[in-house]
């Protein structure tokens, strides 16, 4: 398309949608395509190259290059030059091929003649499809005008493969996107297995028509749709609670900045002016962007595809009329599959979900909590899940191992319902055992307590057997607001939480935030190490308005109760003084307003640093119990990231260096009489919570489905055999006491 005009390339594009509305099978409009691209733009090759499987390369069709070669040529995703393409998702434009970094010489498509090479992606929204090339005999860079031109060809191209123009009564011997089974793995938000079909919390919008008849009436679509769309934004910025320092109001500001960017409408309107239709020109900006996006250092620019993804699909919705509902129904067993969530959002789904896959997100983001109460599956960083997946595909969750299985093999599939089955049948089994003690052969009781952050947790405390809440997080109410909760809305949930509690303690966490949870009214911390960083207790103390509120409320819901409150990630006892002290500042203020008082109060510490185990003695006494916050604790101890996956499973719970940690703190606890519990993951899974119970912790909090398995489990061994296994297996160097209390557990 040398020195072409906008006619050249519209009349090109208009010659393109005849050959995909033609009658024909997906080989016939591909050699067609090939032929008309090489044509137009004067180069004796075009090629084209389609996903055979995620990792492979195929030649689908081609002008110019030996017919023999085609569904012949394959290569790698990454090797060649057309594999760089499709890696990268960048153009690959050179005047001598052969002498670029990583060619791959090909010989049975006799390409060696054509040292010109220019390779754009085939791509939609991120999502890699292809490659399109096109060579030529003359050794010369092409211009930016075909470079811009091969890219408008290859949207169309993206848009007619994801609708299936490329397959037809040859559809078998062509690869397709969203055929074949795929595995992604991620990592454990909430454990479980679950089988079900896909429900995208946000569908891609479908753009039917991606070529436009008449480039002025695309151009006017596109101006009507951006002016809503801006309208929009201006009104949600207008009506948002800014609240705090204005931080929210930053943030939506440089949202409103993006929508209004007139380098933006102006590549779209270029697009257009070439022959996109308006929905065409958005994804293909959208597309190019996120390209660049993805492969920037800097996290913040990264960031920013949030953004541009969320602009471009209001946008598209806007153009398209589709709105959020696409018209499918929810599945009767939906596993929703998003790139993030919110927890309000999470909330509306509710327990209709059998499980949810998450690209993003966090062991202890907002979204897990969630996942946790609602006793639903959860998976992590399945990255790239929302661009492969389709409303209505078959896919399993393992959250235990963090795998999913997207439209899985039959053999995968029955292997994986066989487990979920013979989890079931132990479900049953344990509910016989819900009305009875954990107590060991050797006759030492253990109270097993469930972990909480919603209401919709409480009716889990009669069917679980659980003998109270240990842990109930009250971050969750905050998080799911977009302002602060008022003291009169907290108070009166707190006391609903203590009305189902039935007389069972229930032990309130204050606000833990900071880290991986930040609330939607404050301001990012920009911490390069944000689980050390301004967190919990530290923000509580910084922000006593809100600590002073929350512990209003709480007081005011326990009139005539007991209140057990529990202050997170204390790491000095300075800390735990500056906290209780606040806390009787507002008993004693309650008791001045004449407002009726708890029957009892109990105050006690999260023990999630090696650094509290140290604190004088005077600490522990202070306390009416201490909480052992266990996965907070093993990743300071072993210096190991939970969220960064490569660490985060490298280190055991059960090595006896943690363990030694462990039997200090009890044994400090015992000294000072002060109850100990351990909450976190390890507390419900049952062989760590056997040896958590043999080393003295007479106290575990855990998620209500786990309470079962570890009951059936103490109620079988004595623990006093056990401590000796645990001794004698530390005594001998082994760097895990794993292996010999299971051998042990095998024998009885």
């Amino acid at each position: 398309m040398q020195d072409r005009t906008d006619g050249d390339s519209r009349r090109l594009l208009r010659r393109l949608k005849e050959i995909l509305s033609a009658p024909g099978d997906g080989q016939d409009r591909l050699d067609r395509i090939t032929h008309l691209i090489a044509d137009s733009m004067g180069t004796e090759v075009c090629s084209i190259y389609l996903f055979r499987d995620p990792e492979t390369l195929e030649l689908c069709a081609t002008e110019g290059l030996r017919a023999e070669a085609v569904h012949q040529t394959r290569m790698r995703l990454g090797e060649g030059l057309v594999g760089r393409v499709a890696r990268t998702g960048r153009n690959v434009n050179t005047a001598n091929a052969p002498a670029e970094p990583g060619f791959r010489f090909m010989p049975e498509t006799g390409e060696e003649v054509f040292p010109s090479f220019l390779g754009v992606p085939i791509q939609r929204v991120g999502e890699r499809l292809g490659v399109l090339v096109v060579q030529c005999r003359d050794a010369r860079l092409f211009s930016e005008d075909e470079i811009y031109g091969l890219e408008v060809v290859a949207m169309v191209l993206a848009e007619m493969t994801e609708l299936g123009a490329f397959q037809g009564d040859q559809a078998d011997s062509m690869p397709r996107a969203h055929r074949f089974p795929q595995m992604f793995r991620g990592a454990t938000g909430q454990e479980g297995a679950a089988a079900g079909h896909v429900w995208l919390h946000e569908p891609r919008v479908v753009v039917a028509n991606p070529v436009g008849d008449d480039p002025e009436k695309e151009l006017a679509r596109l101006h009507e749709g951006v002016d809503r769309l801006r309208s929009t934004v201006d009104k949600m910025v207008a009506a948002a609670d800014m609240g705090g320092e204005g931080d929210h109001a930053a943030v939506l500001e440089a949202y409103r900045m993006f929508a209004h960017s007139r380098s933006w409408l102006r590549r779209m309107e270029e697009d257009i002016r070439l022959g996109l239709s308006a929905e065409a020109a958005v994804e293909k900006e959208q597309s190019a962007a996120r390209a660049r996006l993805e492969m920037a250092a800097d996290p913040y620019l990264r960031d920013r595809l949030h953004d541009l993804d969320d602009l471009s699909n209001r946008l598209l919705r806007i153009l398209t009329g589709q709105g959020n509902d696409t018209g499918a129904e929810l599945p009767v067993d939906p596993i929703l599959v998003a790139r993030n969530i919110g927890p309000a959002e999470l909330l509306e789904y509710g327990r209709r979900l059998r499980g949810v896959v998450l690209e993003e997100g966090s062991v202890g983001s907002h979204a897990a909590i969630v996942a946790r109460a609602l006793a639903i599956p959860l998976v992590i960083h399945a990255a790239r899940i929302t661009t492969e997946a389709l409303n209505g595909d078959p896919i399993l969750v393992d959250g235990d191992q963090g795998v999913v299985h997207l439209r899985p093999e039959e053999s995968v599939a029955k292997a994986f319902l066989d487990k979920i089955a013979m989890q079931a049948a132990a479900q049953d089994r344990y509910a016989s055992l819900r009305d009875l003690p954990a107590t060991s052969t050797c006759g030492t009781n253990v109270q097993l307590y469930m972990n909480a952050g919603l209401m919709a947790d409480l009716p889990s405390l009669a069917g679980s057997g659980a003998e109270g809440v240990g842990l109930f997080r009250t971050e969750l109410q905050f998080l799911i607001r977009s302002h602060v909760p008022k003291r009169a809305e907290l108070a009166g949930l707190y006391r609903r939480v203590l009305d189902n509690a039935q007389g069972k303690p229930v032990h309130f966490r204050t606000l833990d935030i900071g880290s991986d949870k930040v609330l939607p009214y404050m301001k990012p911390q920009d911490e390069p190490n944000p689980a050390m960083g301004w967190r919990a207790i530290r923000v509580g103390l910084d922000k006593r308005g809100i600590l002073r509120m929350q512990l209003q409320a709480l007081i005011r819901a326990s009139v005539g109760r007991p209140l057990h409150v529990m202050f997170p990630f204390i790491t000095d006892i300075t800390e735990y003084e500056a906290a209780y002290r606040i806390l009787m500042q507002e008993m004693a203020r309650e008791q001045r307003l004449g407002h009726e008082m708890p029957s009892d109060i109990r105050v006690g510490a999260m023990l999630e640093t090696p650094s509290l185990a140290f604190a004088p003695k005077k600490f522990f006494e202070m306390c009416d119990f201490i909480s052992v916050g266990g996965n907070d604790l093993k990743q300071f101890f072993f210096a190991a990231d939970r969220e960064n996956e490569r660490v985060r499973r490298r280190y055991d719970t059960l090595s006896p260096s943690f363990l030694t940690l462990l039997r200090q703190i009890v044994e400090r606890c015992d000294e000072a009489r002060v109850p100990l519990s351990f909450c976190g993951e390890d507390a419900g899974r049952p062989i760590e919570a056997l040896v958590l119970a043999a080393l003295g912790f007479k106290r575990l909090s855990m998620r209500p489905a786990s309470i079962g398995p570890v009951k059936h489990l103490i109620r079988r061994v004595s623990l006093v055999e056990l401590r000796q296994v645990i001794d004698e297996a530390a005594e001998a160097g082994m760097p895990s006491v794993r292996g010999p209390v299971t051998a042990w557990l095998a024998r009885q």
